[in-house]
């Protein structure tokens, strides 16, 4: 590391509102001359010691206290005594609030102790110092060219930590088993995130947390709200439509319809570069689409849903494959053509997992039923 021009804070905030900070010790200063000789020392203890007097001579120095004591965390982290070097981290940040290089080595120190609550925490914190850096006021001596040329060098310069911070953050989220609790680091992460890379992963999450929690208006809500800025977002759609095939109130089932077929639409499981994801996308919208077609009493229509949905997730998905044939089933009784329900059900009741019960009780049921005649 070059001395001189350090790492991440111009104390002047007052100059660069809203700025990250970055430690400058200037060149040929009393605090730049100490480094020298503690950059020249070998031995670990000897320097971690000398790191230690620096702070204590320069501690009128924010940005000499701030160095100094992130080097004291490094060299603990490097020893591996973790608590320590969080410790001194901590104590870097104190001095330097919005430095996104601590802010980095902190979180990364937090992932090594598996310490997901402050990991979170240090990740959002710089994410939210991130995004403030277009939010900063324009000097009034400054053109707005050269203000806009001036952000965006500073977000590329802070990019990666970004990036860093945005991963550290969504491991967190995808790593908690309370859905509660992966719900209350959904909501923090979102405005510290905007347009995350992984958007789409973190509202599934979202849209599973309310959904065990079993609260429906909230995840309505919030999957609504998701859909007014993402509109095409296929996880998004397909969890609304199942919630709403799912909801009592008038006029959810035909949201349900709309959102299985928008999904549907998007997915395109029929084109020749349709992957595996899309094509499970378009199977559980035309199950979920079927579904809804047979609780609007059209169980005509809902037939040739689930034979297609039965298709597209046959030896992709389980579960899913189980929860088609289940409910095709189920239609094909109700349209009195039981030999084709029994058909069907025999193939349900062959996969281990939720449905297989139901599937066993409904295949009881059409094999003692008289069929019909047509």
């Amino acid at each position: 590391m070059k001395r001189g021009l350090l790492l991440g804070v111009i104390l002047c905030a007052s100059l660069l509102p809203a700025q990250i900070d970055r430690i400058v010790i200037p060149a040929g200063t009393p605090e730049d001359q100490a480094l020298g000789e503690i950059s020249k020392e070998q031995d670990t203890q000897k320097k971690l010691s000398m790191y230690q007097d620096f702070v204590t001579k320069f501690s009128a120095n924010p940005a000499a206290v701030a160095y100094g004591n992130w080097q004291i965390s490094q060299q603990y982290q490097t020893s591996n005594e973790l608590a320590k070097a969080l410790e001194y981290g901590d104590k870097a940040l104190a001095s330097s609030p919005r430095n996104l290089d601590i802010l980095v080595s902190q979180a990364n120190i937090a992932q090594q102790m598996k310490d997901n609550a402050k990991t979170f925490q240090y990740s959002v914190t710089g994410g939210e110092i991130y995004n403030s850096i277009a939010k900063q006021g324009k000097p009034a001596d400054m053109n707005d060219a050269d203000f806009a040329a001036r952000v965006d060098d500073e977000k590329n310069s802070a990019k990666s930590s970004y990036e860093f911070m945005e991963a550290a953050a969504y491991n967190v989220i995808a790593s908690e088993n309370d859905a509660k609790a992966r719900m209350a680091y959904i909501e923090r992460y979102t405005p510290a995130f905007p347009k995350s890379r992984f958007e789409e992963q973190i509202t599934s999450y979202a849209m599973m947390s309310l959904s065990d929690s079993k609260d429906q208006a909230r995840l309505l809500a919030f999957g609504e709200k998701t859909l007014t800025a993402n509109p095409n977002s296929v996880p998004t759609l397909l969890l609304l439509a199942n919630s709403y095939a799912e909801d009592s109130k008038p006029g959810s089932l035909a949201k349900a319809a709309s959102y299985s077929q928008k999904a549907i639409e998007i997915s395109k499981a029929d084109a020749p570069d349709a992957d595996r994801s899309r094509k499970l996308s378009a199977g559980v919208a035309h199950s979920t689409l079927g579904y809804v077609y047979m609780k609007q009493d059209k169980t005509a229509a809902s037939v040739p849903e689930l034979k297609t949905a039965s298709s597209l997730l046959k030896g992709e998905d389980e579960q899913q494959y189980a929860i088609a044939l289940y409910r095709l089933g189920y239609a094909y009784g109700k349209l009195n053509k039981m030999a084709e329900a029994k058909e069907v059900l025999m193939e349900a009741v062959k996969i281990t997992g939720p449905v297989q019960q139901p599937a066993q009780d409904l295949l009881a049921k059409v094999s003692a039923a008289k069929t019909k005649a047509k």
